[in-house]
């Protein structure tokens, strides 16, 4: 096994977690050989140091606290190279989206005077955020029948 290589791996790790395809391709950015790096990895994650199952469920936690939806964590999840076939099992922590999309609803449309320009813009930045149409249209019939005095 390459020693800078491994040096370079665990130096990376000690700043932050890496899912293994991130951790292989930081050391080939750097200069390692894929070969090294590839055997690094594989080394890495045979001794638990790299756990993608692991990193898979801290990016759904990280995001979920932030309000994301699933849309916008499953690409997150592909981004960083997590492989599919764990990503349910790490999407089975995220809270319920009906809560998550009507809090955020909430605080966008503060002050909400009926304006249905200010609705858009606040279903527009659910969209942003991963939520499905379905979440989003639940959402805004919750919204419209909680304050229908101002529709």
């Amino acid at each position: 096994m390459d020693e800078s290589a491994k040096k370079r791996a665990l130096a990376l790790l000690e700043k932050r977690d890496y899912s293994r395809k991130m951790l292989l391709d930081k050391l080939t950015e750097k200069g390692t050989s894929p070969e090294a790096a590839a055997e690094v990895c594989d080394r890495l994650c045979e001794l638990g140091v790299v756990d993608d199952a692991r990193y898979a469920a801290l990016v759904t936690r990280h995001y979920a606290a932030r309000g994301y939806g699933a849309r916008r964590i499953r690409d997150e999840l592909f981004r960083r190279g997590i492989p599919r076939e764990l990503w349910d099992e790490a999407m089975a922590e995220l809270p319920d989206a009906d809560d998550t999309a009507d809090r955020l609803l909430r605080q966008k449309l503060r002050g909400w005077d009926g304006d249905e320009a200010a609705l858009q813009r606040a279903q527009n930045y659910l969209l942003r955020r991963g939520f499905s149409w379905e979440e989003i249209r639940g959402a805004l019939e919750r919204y419209r029948s909680e304050n229908e005095d101002l529709i």
